[in-house]
């Protein structure tokens, strides 16, 4: 796995902890809401996350973005190489 990736002007971070176990790339941009208060990613940081998890199956790793709190993304790794 790549250490850093950059996307659409978003540098992602690469974490694998639990001996491995658990890998993503993250990045962290402003804490948004949507119309029911909900926290939400700033946008164009989603669009670059749905473009890394796109990047990394066009490589053959399968992955899934998705968001937490506090404005974090993850691409989440789910075959371990």
């Amino acid at each position: 796995m790549r250490e850093n990736v950059r996307v659409n002007g978003w540098d992602f971070e690469f974490v694998s902890q639990d001996d491995g176990n658990d890998q993503f790339y993250q990045c962290r941009g402003e804490v948004m809401y949507d119309d029911e208060h909900d926290e939400m990613p700033e946008p164009s940081l989603w669009r670059a996350a749905v473009e890394l998890e796109k990047q990394l199956e066009d490589e053959g790793i399968k992955c899934e973005a998705g968001h937490s709190e506090k404005g974090w993304v993850e691409v989440t790794i789910l075959n371990k190489q």
